[in-house]
C-alpha cells in the first residue's frame, strides 16, 4: 500500500427514488425461457423499471414437471429483494399456472411479499379478453395434448368460450423458443378464420409474437393476444400505470377493466 496516498473526502449526498419512481415490476422468468425477457424489453415508459427473477424447470414440459415448480416459487420471489418496494410480481409461466392455480402463485409470492399484486400470463389473458370485450376466442399453443387441455379448461372455467385450438404439439420449451414467427403467425391465421372466434390467444412466453401482432390483428379484423403482450399489459395496470402502447396490437392500448387494478 503507498503510504503517501491521500484519505478519501468524505463526500455529501442526496437520494431520489431511483429507477422505477412510477413502478417497479418483479418478474419470474423459467430458466428455460429464452423469449420473455426479450419482449420485456418493449416496457420502454419513463419511471417503470422491471427486474427479473428466474426459477429451475424441466424444459420437458409435461403436468408432472410444471407442477414441482410450486414449491420452487417462494425462492424464485425471494430473489427479488423485498427492499425494491415492488408495485406488482408475475411469474411468467402460462401452462404452470393454470395447474398451481391463482391462489397457489400468489400464496407463493406473497409468503415472501406479504400484500403485493400478483399476476400471471394466464390470468392475465382473462383479464385482457374482459378489457377487450371478448368471450369466444381460438387458442394457438405449443404444448403437447394433455397440457393444452388443461390451458383450454382453465379459460374455460373463466368464462371464455374456447372455438378453436391449435398445437405445434411440441414438449421442449427449448424447441418451441426456435419455431418461428412465421410459423406462429401461419396458426394464428388458420384459427383466427372462423367465424366464431372473437379473437386468438397464443399461449406460452416461449413463442415469439412481438413482431407479428400488429400485422396479424389487420389480417383478420380481430385482436390477437399473446401470452407475453397480456402479461406486460397487465403488470403495467395492476401497478396503475395506464400508458398506452402503440405498433404491438389493441390490447397494449386497453385501460385495466375495473376490478382489474
Amino acid at each position: 500500500m503507498n503510504h503517501d496516498s491521500p484519505e478519501p473526502v468524505r463526500l455529501d449526498f442526496t437520494t431520489d427514488e431511483g429507477f422505477g419512481s412510477r413502478a417497479r415490476l418483479g418478474v419470474i422468468v423459467l430458466e428455460s425461457d429464452q423469449t420473455i425477457e426479450a419482449e420485456l424489453r418493449l416496457l420502454d415508459l419513463d419511471g417503470v423499471v422491471h427486474y427479473v427473477s428466474r426459477i429451475a424447470n424441466d424444459a420437458i414440459v409435461s403436468p408432472e414437471t410444471l407442477a414441482t415448480m410450486e414449491a420452487r416459487l417462494p425462492h424464485a420471489a425471494s430473489l427479488l429483494p423485498v427492499e425494491f418496494g415492488f408495485d406488482v410480481i408475475g411469474y411468467a409461466c402460462t401452462s404452470a399456472a393454470t395447474l398451481i392455480g391463482e391462489s397457489g402463485v400468489e400464496a407463493a409470492i406473497r409468503s415472501v411479499h406479504p400484500g403485493v399484486r400478483c399476476t400471471s400470463p394466464v390470468s392475465a389473458a382473462v383479464a385482457a379478453f374482459r378489457a377487450l370485450g371478448v368471450e369466444r376466442i381460438g387458442v394457438v399453443t405449443p404444448y403437447t395434448a394433455d397440457v393444452t387441455a388443461r390451458v383450454v379448461g382453465f379459460l374455460e372455467g373463466h368464462g371464455l368460450t374456447i372455438s378453436a385450438v391449435g398445437s405445434f404439439l411440441e414438449e421442449s420449451d427449448l424447441v418451441v423458443a426456435r419455431i418461428s414467427e412465421q410459423a406462429v403467425a401461419n396458426g394464428v391465421l388458420r384459427i383466427g378464420m372462423s367465424e366464431q372466434c372473437e379473437a386468438v390467444f397464443v399461449s406460452c412466453t416461449s413463442l415469439r409474437t412481438s413482431g407479428i401482432v400488429s400485422e396479424l390483428e389487420a389480417q383478420l379484423g380481430k385482436p390477437v393476444v399473446s401470452s407475453n403482450l397480456a402479461f406486460i399489459w397487465h403488470l403495467l395496470r395492476l401497478a396503475g400505470v395506464e400508458d398506452a402502447m402503440p405498433g404491438v396490437g389493441r390490447l397494449l392500448g386497453c385501460r385495466s377493466e375495473r376490478g382489474d387494478r
